[in-house]
């Protein structure tokens, strides 16, 4: 399964970013080879509006099927939604540790966003 991780740096070890559609940098990891990359989003960290929009084609343009993030928005989460790609909310720590609590079943999917647009 392919997971993105808002993030703060391009590291495993940077702190989980708690706003999705401005996340600096997002970390695509592949559960099956344990392998990561990460996606610059910083183009989209100073947008007036359409973030979070912008934010979750990127994701789902690198195949995701779930997105681990501290707090996601109204627009973002129907965005992933229509996409088929499930969200877990809450995170925090580390890229490694949200990995860890993730493949030890700690975490849970939500089914609706958690802030209103424009959340800072």
């Amino acid at each position: 399964m392919k997971l993105a991780i808002s993030a703060r740096s391009k590291d495993l070890d940077s702190p989980v970013d708690q706003r999705f559609g401005r996340a600096e940098v997002f970390i695509i990891y592949d559960t099956d080879t344990g392998n990561s990359e990460g996606i610059d989003n910083r183009a989209n960290l100073d947008l007036a509006q359409g973030a979070g929009i912008q934010s979750a084609r990127n994701v789902v343009a690198q195949g995701v099927q779930c997105v681990i993030t501290g707090h996601c928005g109204p627009k973002a989460y129907r965005s992933l939604s229509a996409a088929d790609v499930k969200v877990i909310l809450g995170a925090t720590g580390t890229v490694r540790e949200a990995i860890a609590r993730f493949e030890a079943g700690e975490l849970e999917v939500t089914d609706e966003a958690d802030v209103e647009g424009h959340w800072v």
